[in-house]
């Protein structure tokens, strides 16, 4: 073996190769000298193919898990920090278009409805509505254990008539304590317990607020009639002459019920001032100290979760300091025997230089309650002015100094006659005269106003319920004209009626919930007013049963309005009136989709409409009648028939709207502008 390994040294060389000195141990290695004069001298440079991918297959690749130092090595590359510019810029750029095209939706789409503008409000005179406890009178509990009907009318906002503490007169608008509930509705326990369960439900809530008055037995005039503190001008105190039996006021004045309104007081020895009820003395409003009162009342009520006020007889919340008797409507008439309020022109106690400050301060107050998100409160003034609608108007404030969000509208209810012509008459009058940017209401019924069945007949029920469901702007339904209840004739009036001298008058009967006794109002013997005899036909539950009742028809209107963007926001386009029907299109921008009311107020009626509207579709369709059989029919258009009391909602689609049209300019109105894209499906306000 050993002679083997000695000689592959010279084998090795032998062959040229060159002798590896690495594999001889260092011992042996250090003890032989090593001849290299007979070795041939390699070259010391030579040609070797090499493939070029097996070359490339060397290279070293990114790999996962790479450490930052050869991540380091490929991030400096010019393939990968080109593309890692490229990304980063058009993040940048995506970024930026978005939020370009966020602002530019933002600042394009109109603002939303509030919620006093997307729902019916639904008015609730709480004595008549639902008894929990078997006294016989409706309470807060009753209003509580109903609300699911309320959301069943796809309604969304309650308003509720005063349940203030009071002797319960004049509907109970003299109050005794306005940080009270009158036990005949409950305690605060109980309202408290009800504004929870209608914000569960995501309902709203608007209450009145009367502060031009309070009752006779209310802290402030019993402290006022005594001449305590601040207290002594609380109310408006004037001296007047007794002689015998007799007062002699200072002046002529008469209060909204008839007779004197100053009454004299025995306590104090002189007369103090009341509009209304000689129990409802008026308060001072010039004196600061009862405006702070209002506004602490205010906070209270909105602090107790309120969403709306509703400000009632504002116009006689000041009189004229002077004290000049009022012009009488007639100049001939001795002014001894006026007696009756119209027979006065009231220039000195109503709508007085400053009242309108009282109104924007009230206003003030309510926005320091509105800045919670989703939380705006709603203020309306309740003041029916009547023959004077710029009066009227005034409350909506101006376009810098808001006042209320609306004043109520009550233009439905006080005509004279019913008609085509005196319904449209009506309506445009309210919108021609109120300010641009406002949003209108309107009411078929009220507290003070007498049924629609029996103010202008039973057949015309179902086509007031659909002019004022689908007109522009919010519509206010009081307790049971939803299923078409009537009036009553009553006995029990109140005082102030006695005193005026007025006959009995027409009362509305508690609500009608089913054909049970009593209607369903009341577990109790009986009920604060007696219910109508027609109860067992005319409720709710059976109503709802019936596909072509008064009811069923109200939700459709009510479903309608909310789904259809024309109802809620569109254009509203008068288009034809005579003595018998009234005509009108909801539209709006962008969208092709037409409705078209054809509401009959007098006798059966044919009309062309394609000969009033040239680009009118001959044919429509029926969303919608007060005849539940004929809904989904198609009519013609040249030949439009209706009957007495009948009432049509026809769609059609159409790219030339009414309000598009020269013929029908100043014709057309619209509150809360919107145009529909239908590319984008989405609202904005350039059209």
């Amino acid at each position: 073996v050993e002679v083997e390994a000695r000689s592959l040294p010279m084998e090795l060389g032998e062959k040229a190769g060159v002798e590896n000195n690495g594999f001889v141990q260092h011992e042996a290695f250090e003890g032989k000298e090593t001849d290299s004069s007979g070795q041939e001298e390699v070259p010391k440079t030579c040609s070797v193919d090499v493939d070029p991918v097996a070359v490339e297959e060397t290279v070293l690749k990114p790999y996962a898990g790479m450490p930052k130092e050869v991540l380091l090595q490929f991030s400096s590359q010019a393939r990968y920090r080109v593309t890692r510019e490229i990304l980063f810029w058009l993040i940048i750029a995506g970024s930026i278009a978005l939020v370009c095209a966020t602002i530019a939706i933002i600042a394009l789409s109109p603002k939303c409805l509030d919620w006093w503008q997307a729902s019916p409000i639904y008015q609730i005179y709480p004595r008549s509505f639902k008894d929990s406890n078997m006294d016989g009178n409706g309470d807060l509990k009753g209003i509580q254990e109903k609300l699911d009907h309320i959301t069943y009318l796809n309604v969304k906002t309650i308003w509720i008539t005063s349940f203030f503490k009071s002797p319960l007169k004049d509907l109970e608008y003299g109050a005794e304590d306005f940080y009270d509930i009158d036990p005949i509705f409950g305690s605060m326990g109980d309202f408290e317990s009800l504004i929870a369960a209608i914000h569960d439900k995501g309902l709203k809530v608007i209450m009145d607020l009367i502060p031009n008055h309070t009752s006779d037995k209310h802290q402030w005039f019993q402290l006022s009639r005594n001449r305590t503190g601040k207290y002594t001008d609380y109310y408006i105190w004037q001296d007047c002459v007794q002689a015998a039996d007799s007062v002699i006021p200072p002046n002529n004045w008469v209060s909204v019920f008839g007779n004197s309104s100053w009454q004299f007081d025995d306590v104090r020895k002189q007369c103090y001032f009341h509009q209304f009820g000689k129990g409802q003395p008026d308060l001072n409003f010039r004196n600061p100290a009862v405006q702070q009162e209002i506004h602490d009342i205010i906070k209270f009520w909105l602090g107790k979760g309120v969403d709306g006020l509703s400000f009632g007889t504002v116009k006689f919340l000041l009189e004229a300091t002077h004290l000049r008797d009022e012009p009488p409507v007639n100049k001939s008439q001795n002014g001894v025997i006026i007696t009756a309020y119209s027979q006065l022109y009231h220039d000195y106690t109503t709508t007085q230089v400053g009242l309108h400050d009282i109104v924007r301060s009230f206003r003030h107050t309510m926005n320091e309650f509105s800045r919670e998100p989703g939380r705006y409160r709603f203020m309306g003034s309740d003041d029916n002015e009547k023959d004077d609608i710029e009066a009227t108007m005034m409350y909506y404030g101006t376009t810098f100094v808001q006042e209320a969000d609306f004043p109520f509208n009550f233009n439905l209810i006080n005509m004279k006659n019913l008609s085509g012509n005196s319904i449209f008459e009506a309506v445009d009058s309210w919108m021609k005269n109120m300010p641009a940017g406002k949003w209108p209401n309107w009411a078929v019924g009220s507290p003070n106003a007498a049924r629609i069945s029996t103010r202008i007949g039973k057949e015309y029920i179902n086509v007031m319920n659909m002019l004022l469901l689908t007109l522009p702007g919010t519509p206010v339904t009081y307790y049971g004209e939803e299923i078409g209840m009537e009036n009553i004739a009553s006995e029990n009036v109140s005082e102030e009626h006695v005193n005026s001298g007025c006959c009995l008058v027409p009362k509305k009967s508690p609500m009608q919930w089913d054909g049970q006794v009593n209607a369903g109002f009341t577990e109790g013997n009986s009920s604060w007013l007696p219910v109508n005899s027609n109860y067992q036909s005319v409720n709710v539950e059976i109503q709802s049963t019936w596909s072509n009742s008064t009811l069923s028809l109200y939700r459709a209107l009510t479903l309608l309005r909310n789904d259809e963007l024309p109802m809620n926001r569109g254009w509203m386009c008068h288009i034809w009136n005579d003595s018998n029907v009234f005509v009108y299109v909801r539209e709006l921008d962008g969208l092709d989709r037409v409705f078209m009311m054809v509401l009959n107020f007098g006798q059966e009626s044919t009309i062309d409409l394609k000969a009033i509207v040239p680009n009118l579709p001959s044919e429509a369709v029926i969303r919608l009648s007060t005849h539940f059989s004929n809904a989904g029919k198609v009519v013609n258009t040249k030949l439009i028939k209706t009957e007495m009391g009948e009432g049509l909602v026809l769609e059609y689609k159409t790219t030339k709207p009414v309000h598009t049209t020269e013929a029908f300019q100043g014709k057309c109105f619209v509150a809360e502008k919107a145009c529909y894209s239908k590319a984008l499906n989405l609202l904005y306000v350039n059209c």
